[in-house]
């Protein structure tokens, strides 16, 4: 019988409550022993078996613990992600993975060299409108591609106090924040650019951390444009794919965040479903009659990448997010700012 994976959380905020936390507690195939929190005590509502923990060592020091989950904030990733590995944990990264090129190398380099697993959370790999996108791009009903936007916008005019993710910092705001997932899926779909041109800004007013970006990957016959902004009041398609024989346009979002928000755990046949009023068009030549056609938005689930996950610990299956494929993600991000800081196109090396 499969032993289930003994799991280690290294904080229980947002992402530990939301992200890890639900699919962890329905997912047999790990057993969560510990979770880190400074001062409070939250986790036991969701897990009420589990040894809550005052500081990190006390999970690198469990020699039964052979996963740790590093979802801290984004600074902390790099550091905490090496002592685990050090320690001889397999290491489950929240995105960002790092801030550097250079960290991811480093912690890719370890892991190979202490032979243990190394991935970072890319959930929105298994967002249903984004397997609606890849589905739609490999049926070739588009033809040859010619533009792909893609927008993760919000409306926050406001600046909220005291989180770590509205505090000034060279990586702080919204490029490695959402940028990690826009990019992650744009390397998903087309692999590494060419070029990358991207425009990054701050436009609210007393604002510290970036809240706004536009970047542009340069590929052959077509581009691939990542748009974010904390000042979009109105909602616009959130994907938008022309090509030589017409286009798809989706709007809205997969709507597994809010509903674990909600403290609905994750299963069932109407997980990760849409409701049909957010389905996206089709508008192609010769079909359905020169009719726009509405797509059934394909059914997302983030358990997916557990699964995977378990796979690969127990049976040595392929990760789902390779650390490489992730590291490439930070090489885009560190070209957007070069780009923005030199007020150019950088090629891609």
């Amino acid at each position: 019988m499969e032993q289930p994976i003994v799991t280690g959380i290294a904080s229980f905020g947002m992402s530990g409550q939301v992200f890890h936390g639900p699919f962890l507690k329905v997912n047999p195939r790990f057993q969560v022993r510990k979770i880190l929190e400074r001062s409070k005590t939250i986790s036991k509502s969701l897990f009420p078996q589990v040894e809550v923990v005052r500081t990190f060592e006390d999970i690198l020091r469990d020699s039964d613990i052979e996963l740790v989950i590093v979802n801290t904030p984004d600074r902390f990733h790099y550091e905490m992600a090496r002592q685990a590995l050090d320690a001889g944990k397999h290491v489950l990264v929240e995105k960002p993975f790092t801030f550097t090129v250079r960290e991811a190398d480093d912690l890719i380099s370890m892991a190979e060299k202490k032979g243990k697993l190394l991935t970072v959370y890319q959930n929105r790999r298994w967002d249903g409108d984004f397997l609606t996108v890849q589905k739609i791009l490999q049926s070739g009903v588009l033809g040859n591609l010619v533009e792909f936007e893609s927008h993760f916008d919000r409306f926050r005019p406001f600046i909220t106090p005291s989180t770590w993710k509205e505090e000034e910092g060279e990586y702080a705001g919204v490029l490695y924040n959402l940028g990690s997932h826009m990019v992650d899926q744009a390397l998903a779909l087309f692999g590494m650019p060419e070029a990358v041109t991207a425009h990054v800004r701050i436009i609210r007013s007393g604002g510290k951390v970036i809240d706004y970006y536009d970047i542009r990957l340069h590929y052959l016959g077509f581009a691939a444009l990542l748009k974010c902004s904390y000042l979009v009041k109105e909602e616009g398609p959130r994907y938008i794919l022309h090509g030589t024989n017409g286009s798809f346009l989706k709007w809205g979002i997969d709507p597994q965040e809010e509903i674990l928000k909600t403290g609905v755990l994750p299963g069932g046949n109407a997980w990760g479903r849409e409701d049909e009023s957010k389905w996206g068009i089709l508008n192609v030549l010769n079909q359905n009659n020169g009719q726009v056609q509405k797509i059934p938005t394909e059914k997302g689930d983030y358990q997916i990448f557990y699964d995977n996950l378990a796979e690969a610990i127990r049976f040595g299956q392929p990760l789902a997010v390779n650390p490489r494929e992730a590291r490439d993600t930070i090489k885009i991000l560190e070209l957007a700012i070069e780009s923005n800081r030199e007020k150019r196109t950088i090629t891609c090396t």
